[in-house]
């Protein structure tokens, strides 16, 4: 498919002014009073010329009246007085031209300015968009798809707009040069016209191919940084074993793929700049000889139409070299203007009544659902309470629903049918930030940051290293988690940098530091997902205690394995296959004959 720039400069513009709004005109508004400045720079040099050429033979037949423009400026000049004063058409110049410098820095400037703007709008709106995007868009892309659009593309992108004005301004000043060019020789000014359309025309088809090269690009880089991310996060286990050759041969073929793209790109851009000078020198000096020899034209009037001519084929020919620049870019254009579209279609539903603290519970009514059509439902006709201030235990085997129905709880995902109702109000109604914030949730893959500990606990809450009450808290969940004590024995204590997610701590002490945030946050409900996977036996009981201590205090759902966790729990309900097979207290499921809870609570000899 062949681009067509005056389509299609129009486009982009507009893709760009829905991020910056129309201050970002202004930019072109510089550049065209720049141009005309330059301009009437420029066509000074015809009264000064025709002055010194009339001062250097007076009375010589060469020396023939101005006409055409060169008249117009003569009886301008002549009506201040300055006709004959080449000092005064000498400092015009020199103040045309000093007005074209100004002008060009306050468009620089200000580019500059817009720059910074799109930056932070780009990156700011897109981390927002992808705060609001539902769970089940999420889990449909990959990570380096996400990590791509907001570094890589956005980068890429913001390089696309410099180059856009840049080309924008060029345009500016092409037509200023041919407009000023007709005013001096009309015949002029239509050869020169013509040169600059046919260059166009010559290189459209490597503007077509550029194009094509910068759009596969941006999706390998994609490809490549979910690559590179599966590879750090699975560096441990690839190393120990010895497995990074294969994946190694994969991430090369694509890089070998990106930097083929970028040598080819190269070698276009190498033969724009290459032909560009002979092509302008040639058609210049070529417009001259027929200016000079066929059309029998005055000199002066020739030399100020080589400075527009040549100014103007250098324009067009740095035209072409900068929207082959903006077309490397384009890629990253089309894939972040396509990524918020995506993210405005897959936002995240959200209700309109807030959520006031528990205070009756939670209700699932005929609750089915299904992640996928081709796959069927995963939970079928669910139904059951979790009253407030009650610990419930979710219970059975591997693929039962029961992390689904976690999420479910924290209306991460919607029921295909039925209802979830909180304090009897369908969850679809409630918004679902003021939910959250009532959420403590703690699943078997810990969250850690790469910062210190008490960060880590009170999520940037405040400065724990100068806030003595916000400290207090800090330790107050360490203690309740069981971790206090370890990081009490640190040189810098919950001042400690524990790495990238946690990688300086043990499996155990990073799940204890991830219930330790939740309980900070001193939640109306807890969800715990396995939370007690990567516990030894001595810091599972501890924290069980502290369970059992929260009883009362808070409603709490907890999804176990290990059986020896729920002992305690007011209500068990026990899932098959997405289904709820059994539910009641502990001891009575236990005992029970047939009970697929008592088998389950046998073959863990408890």
């Amino acid at each position: 498919m062949h681009q067509n720039p005056i389509r299609d400069i129009p486009h982009y513009l507009r893709v760009f002014q829905s991020y910056l709004g129309a201050r970002m005109y202004l930019v072109f508004a510089f550049t065209l009073v720049a141009a005309l400045a330059e301009g009437v720079g420029i066509l000074m040099l015809l009264p000064l010329l025709q002055g010194l050429e009339g001062a250097a033979a007076p009375g010589a037949q060469g020396a023939e009246a101005p006409t055409g423009i060169g008249k117009v400026l003569h009886d301008l000049l002549a009506g201040f007085g300055w006709s004959d004063s080449t000092v005064a058409v000498v400092l015009i110049i020199i103040a045309a031209f000093i007005a074209k410098g100004a002008l060009t820095f306050g468009a620089l400037g200000f580019n500059a300015y817009l720059r910074a703007q799109l930056l932070r709008e780009l990156k700011g709106r897109l981390f927002d968009d992808y705060s609001r995007m539902s769970y089940r868009y999420y889990s449909q892309r990959d990570t380096g798809h996400f990590i791509n659009a907001i570094n890589e593309q956005i980068t890429q992108t913001l390089q696309s707009f410099n180059f856009l004005a840049q080309l924008v301004s060029q345009l500016v000043n092409i037509v200023i040069y041919s407009a000023l060019a007709f005013v001096v020789a009309w015949r002029f000014g239509l050869m020169a016209l013509v040169v600059g359309v046919v260059l166009l025309l010559f290189f459209r088809r490597l503007s077509s191919y550029v194009r094509a090269l910068s759009r596969k690009m941006a999706g390998e880089n994609g490809h490549l940084a979910n690559l590179l991310i599966q590879f750090l996060h699975a560096f441990k286990y690839l190393t120990a074993t010895d497995q990074v050759r294969p994946l190694r041969s994969t991430v090369n073929a694509s890089i070998g793929r990106l930097t083929g793209y970028q040598m080819r790109t190269g070698i276009a851009g190498a033969f724009t700049a290459a032909v560009g000078e002979p092509i302008a020198v040639t058609a210049m000096m070529v417009i001259v000889l027929l200016q000079m020899v066929v059309m029998q034209q005055p000199l002066v009037p020739i030399m100020v139409s080589i400075i527009l001519f040549y100014r103007g084929i250098s324009t067009t020919l740095q035209l072409q070299g900068t929207w082959q620049k903006t077309l490397n870019h384009i890629g990253a254009v089309e894939l972040v203007r396509d990524e918020f579209a995506a993210q405005r279609e897959h936002r995240e539903p959200g209700g309109t009544q807030p959520a006031p603290p528990l205070a009756e519970g939670i209700s699932l009514r005929s609750v089915s659902f299904g992640y996928t059509p081709e796959l069927g439902d995963v939970l079928h006709d669910i139904s059951f309470d979790i009253p407030v201030r009650t610990s419930v235990a979710l219970v059975g085997e591997s693929g039962a629903g029961k992390s689904t129905l976690a999420d479910l709880l924290t209306l991460v995902l919607k029921p295909r049918s039925g209802q979830l109702l909180i304090d009897g109000v369908p969850g679809e109604q409630i918004q679902r930030a003021s939910w959250r914030r009532q959420i403590g949730y703690v699943s078997q893959e810990t969250v850690v940051f790469d910062d210190t500990i008490a960060n880590n606990i009170c999520m940037w809450a405040g400065d724990a290293a100068a806030d003595h009450v916000l400290l207090k808290r800090v330790r107050t969940a360490a203690r309740q988690a069981h971790i206090a004590h370890f990081i009490e024995t640190l040189p810098e204590g919950y001042h400690t940098v524990v790495g990238d997610r946690g990688m300086r701590l043990s499996g155990g002490q990073r799940q204890r530091l991830f219930i330790a945030r939740e309980l900070f946050r001193r939640p109306s409900l807890l969800i715990l997902d396995e939370a007690t996977s990567a516990l030894d036996t001595d810091s599972e009981r501890a924290l069980q205690q502290s369970i059992d201590g929260l009883k009362g205090q808070l409603t709490v759902v907890i999804i176990a394995h290990r059986l020896s966790t729920i002992r305690n729990v007011d209500r068990v309900y026990v899932f098959d296959r997405g289904r709820l097979v059994e539910q009641g207290s502990y001891q009575d499921l236990r005992d029970a004959a047939d009970s697929r809870f008592g088998k389950l609570v046998a073959m863990q000899a408890l």
